[in-house]
């Protein structure tokens, strides 16, 4: 086994994480929905969202049985939606394809949705004893610094390198090699962290290239800056008393499949103004002015329904209307 490996693996045991909640999971299933999670977000942000989606769909039939309404409402607030519906049609592919049980190769595990290479290799390694090398944002992150890698880490043969490197360095052991990737998830999430890095405290630092050569701020490579797109658009939120008119949106899009306001770019001709704020997605900005309008009856529109104003806020909404409508549901009791 190579001395980074090494390394890794003795830095994850003494200072890595023992106590998430999907660690020591033999159930691939388990692992799979905790990977997806994960996903361009942060384990803070999971912690919760994982415990009470595994309770509400313990198993992958339950979650295929569900429907697509139900696994949004579990998955409302977590955001990238589409790993809800991914992770929906890849239990019905499940059911229907491999009888339920979760494959065991890796190319299967690759022809689910929303799996890519690197979360394959993940839970290969975790639920199945199967390792495989994985490179997600933290290990780029790790390995640009450790191996003083230049060059932005989308690009194709920056991309190709670290595949290189992640191959080569890893444990061929599956125990090695789930404390190699859970070592190498741990390092670049709590210490070899974009900004801030903490090497002084990182027993990686003797042998990590970046330190010597004082070039830990400049690695990895920053992307180049895109001038992030900006939209405005006006909420139409219509109310009748206690109930509140919501949209159910296309499956394809922002927020695909959720319950929100029916919306326009034109600013509408009555009601009244509600505070603007801004949503920020990762490739664009959202700007929301939202307008209140009160109905005298209940009318409805393509796709939508009125619903009173505490179910509206459990059900599966995105997070700007459930702030709007908890702003609301605050005024009416004051």
């Amino acid at each position: 086994m190579a001395v980074f490996a090494e390394n890794i693996i003795a830095w994850q045991k003494q200072y890595g994480r023992h106590d998430l909640p999907w660690q020591n999971a033999t159930n691939p299933y388990a692992i799979w929905v905790s990977e997806i999670m994960l996903q361009q977000t942060q384990v803070a942000a999971v912690i919760g969202y994982y415990a009470n989606f595994m309770a509400r769909f313990p198993t992958i039939a339950v979650l295929a049985n569900a429907s697509q309404e139900e696994v949004l409402q579990s998955w409302s607030g977590l955001g990238y939606y589409s790993r809800a519906r991914n992770l929906h049609a890849s239990a019905q592919k499940i059911m229907d394809d491999f009888n339920g049980e979760f494959p065991q190769d890796f190319d299967d595990i690759l022809s689910l949705s929303g799996i890519g290479r690197s979360t394959a290799a993940a839970i290969s390694t975790f639920a199945l004893n199967q390792p495989q090398p994985i490179l997600d944002g933290n290990v780029k992150r790790v390995f640009a610094r450790y191996f003083s890698i230049s060059g932005a880490t989308n690009e194709t043969k920056i991309v190709q390198t670290m595949w290189q490197i992640a191959e080569r360095e890893n444990p061929i052991n599956p125990q090695d090699a789930i404390s190699y990737t859970q070592g190498l998830m741990d390092l670049g999430a709590t210490l070899c962290t974009r900004g801030r890095p903490r090497c002084s405290e990182c027993r990686m630092n003797i042998g990590c290239q970046a330190y010597a050569n004082k070039e830990v701020h400049l690695l990895p490579t920053p992307k180049p800056r895109k001038t992030i797109p900006q939209r405005s658009i006006y909420f139409l939120v219509y109310i009748n008393g206690n109930d509140i008119m919501l949209q159910k949106r296309a499956n394809s899009g922002v927020w695909g499949g959720l319950w929100s306001f029916p919306e326009t770019t034109s600013m509408p001709e009555m009601g009244q103004l509600l505070p603007k704020f801004t949503h920020t997605f990762t490739h664009f900005k959202l700007h929301i002015q939202p307008v209140l309008i009160n109905m005298r009856k209940q009318e409805k529109m393509p796709n939508s329904l009125w619903i009173g104003f505490d179910e509206a806020v459990k059900a599966a909404i995105p997070t700007p209307v459930r702030k709007i409508l908890l702003t609301l549901a605050t005024k009416k009791a004051a």
